[in-house]
């Protein structure tokens, strides 16, 4: 009986030992947890959508899921709460969890690194995935029983086995997709390497620089918090030590550098801007010698003006591009650390502006006072100098060299295997001619499937399957997409388009793509969600369809702050949107109705075709107009050192805006 009871003892005591150890919580500074908390029912109450918060009262979790899941919702951008599922997110938690109880470095890990650099999901605008639980199946054993620092070497070289570096365009894959196409550029390596080194707990930012101050380029980079320290390398770039990179020399010569922490973050670097979503800090510090330089705005009678916007704007591709936005206080001060070179601060408020050059590391102090107003004439002449050059390279040994070039020769010929496995000109021309298509030469598709890479089964099911009308939407998307559209979101767009030699055919109806966004299934969706006398009288009458949006999707600008578009039916369903992705939604709504539509990739207006005429949308507009078009013609005299200026080279076109911005 003695030993029944002592069992009985021992089996209560474990098992309030592991309650103990379930209900602890994850975020144990109470201030920060109350704030967490506010801003969680403060977003959930805003949204009232209870279909999007619906884990939280369906599913019971325990202390540190609940306030991971709550962090995840407060902050994250809306479209990550309106295109996930509840139960995608605390799978993903539970990853995270796991890789924090089970990683050597889990326990020493601030918490503070951990909400903000380990815990989120999203890096910068990808299309999210199920890459964290991929990614520690694959590498918890790779990185066991190393130290930090080796671990963050080591899952570098696990990247570079899976993607290497080549130009894309702007819209950032998956790094699901990146391992899939085996390419990427800057920004979708980054985003590939702090994804998989968050995936084994460890602390992981990208690093960005807007401009490089001396050539016309830009560059993303990883920086890992490392037994105490933030240390930077090149995303799928391995070296034998961490802190070295091919860019060390430009990055010693940038002006700034800066990364994001989804949250509320208070860590010790500059705080550049701070929304609902995010914080975004300044890192020009862990680069290159840097100073503090103020701004003073003034109106015309040297009176300080309060929120007034100033920009920092660098010289690059022929423009003044901002590289950091700041609002004035009452003083009318606003300040900022950045590289010893040379940027013009334009600062304006209410239509009024100014400008003039601001030399950190010369000048502690500008004062600009607001008196040009769009019309004035005038020109200027600015010399523009960028900081000088003072790279710190740490110490490589010969036998430390030789060891990494060892390795990444071998991880090369290990992706090179994979590639092998693609299309090439070859096996693709044999498979066109295999399966020919009456609207598409051999040429074509088997350019279509040379593209594709890693995402050719796709693309070669469903040209064999439905042929002419696969051909015709395929010949529509842009190159990123034949890798990485999902089969769901092809068959989709394939069956729910009219035939590709129907005389209502056209590409502002067909094409899946509408701008930046992942392309989704979304036209089923609509035929089924719209009545078929409504869907008449939009076709009748798109400007009822431009009213209907107008009414039924309401604006938030700070909702989805540093994520990717908000897929159409993520705002059917929250009925909330920024402008964008609203812009986005009424093209793909009107495209399931069969009505010609677009927004224009040089002015971002969305337009409609009617009888031939494109018509500006205007969702604020009683009535929808024909949109004007005018034509600008610039002259040039020829020199001997330039005959023929390019765009974004030489020269380009800025427009001032009613506000005062340029």
């Amino acid at each position: 009986m003695n030993n029944i009871n002592r069992f009985c003892l021992i089996a209560i005591a474990a098992i309030i030992g592991l309650a103990s150890c379930t209900s602890s919580h994850l975020i144990n500074d109470d201030k920060k947890r109350e704030t967490i908390t506010q801003d969680f029912e403060q977003r959930r109450q805003s949204l009232s959508c209870d279909e999007l918060f619906a884990i939280f009262d369906t599913t019971e979790m325990s202390i540190p899921q609940r306030e991971a899941m709550m962090f995840l919702y407060a902050y994250m951008p809306l479209c990550d709460i309106a295109n996930q599922s509840g139960d995608y997110f605390l799978e993903m938690v539970d990853c995270t969890l796991k890789a924090k109880e089970e990683m050597p470095w889990g326990k020493v890990v601030p918490e503070r690194e951990f909400i903000h650099f380990v815990l989120p999901l999203r890096v910068n605008n990808e299309n999210l995935d199920t890459c964290r639980t991929v990614f520690y199946a694959e590498l918890k054993d790779r990185v066991k029983g190393l130290s930090m620092h080796d671990a963050v070497l080591e899952v570098n070289h696990w990247c570079h086995e899976k993607v290497v570096y080549q130009p894309s365009d702007g819209r950032t894959s998956s790094p699901l997709a990146s391992i899939k196409t085996a390419y990427g550029r800057c920004g979708e390596e980054s985003t590939f390497t702090v994804s998989a080194l968050r995936a084994v707990g460890i602390p992981a930012r990208q690093v960005y620089t807007p401009r490089w101050a001396h050539t016309d380029s830009n560059h993303a980079w990883v920086e890992a918090w490392v037994d105490g320290e933030w240390r930077f390398f090149g995303a799928c770039e391995p070296e034998p030590v961490l802190d070295l990179g091919w860019f060390n020399a430009p990055a010693s010569r940038a002006m700034l550098m800066h990364t994001k922490a989804f949250g509320k973050y208070d860590g010790p670097e500059e705080i550049m801007s701070q929304n609902a979503g995010y914080t975004e800090i300044n890192i020009i510090d862990n680069y290159a010698p840097s100073t503090t330089a103020e701004v003073i705005v003034t109106d015309s009678e040297g009176k300080p003006v309060e929120d007034a916007t100033v920009e920092f704007k660098l010289y690059n591709y022929a423009e003044l591009y901002s590289i950091a936005t700041k609002k004035t206080d009452k003083e009318g001060k606003a300040s900022l650390t950045a590289g010893k070179g040379d940027v013009v601060v334009w600062a304006s408020k209410d239509g009024r502006y100014n400008f003039g050059k601001l030399s950190f590391g010369k000048d502690e102090q500008i004062t600009l006072a607001l008196d040009k107003k769009a019309g004035d004439a005038y020109s200027i002449d600015i010399d523009i100098i960028p900081p000088v050059e003072g790279a710190n390279l740490p110490e490589v040994t010969e036998e430390q060299r030789a060891e990494n070039s060892r390795r990444m020769a071998y991880e090369d010929s290990i992706r090179n295997a994979y590639v092998a496995t693609f299309f090439n000109e070859q096996t693709a021309l044999e498979w066109a001619k295999a399966h020919p298509v009456k609207n598409a030469s051999v040429e074509a598709i088997a350019e279509m499937l040379v593209k594709s890479r890693g995402n050719h089964d796709i693309i070669t099911s469903a040209l064999a399957d439905h042929k002419e009308q696969a051909a015709w939407i395929l010949s529509l998307v842009v190159d990123k997409d034949l890798r990485d559209i999902p089969q769901e979101a092809l068959i989709d767009h394939i069956t729910n388009t009219p035939d590709w030699n129907a005389a209502e055919n056209h590409a502002m109806i067909s094409n899946p793509r509408v701008s930046n966004e992942m392309i989704t299934p979304y036209r089923s969706f609509f035929k089924a969600a719209i009545t078929q006398d409504d869907a008449q009288r939009f076709r009748q009458s798109p400007a009822d369809l431009a009213k209907w949006v107008a009414d039924s999707i309401r604006i938030d600008k700070e909702c989805n702050r540093g994520g990717a578009p908000i897929s159409p039916i993520g705002v059917w369903k929250a009925r909330v949107a920024d402008p964008h992705s609203r812009n986005i939604f009424f093209v793909a709504l009107a495209r399931s109705l069969d009505i010609p539509a677009r927004i224009d990739d040089v002015t971002g207006k969305v337009q409609i075709l009617n009888d031939g005429n494109l018509v500006d949308i205007d969702f604020e507009a009683s009535e929808q107009i024909v949109a004007k078009q005018g034509i600008l013609q610039a002259s040039y005299a020829p020199t001997k050192m330039l005959d023929n200026p390019k765009y974004y080279n030489h020269f380009s076109i800025a427009k001032l805006t009613d506000r005062g911005t340029l």
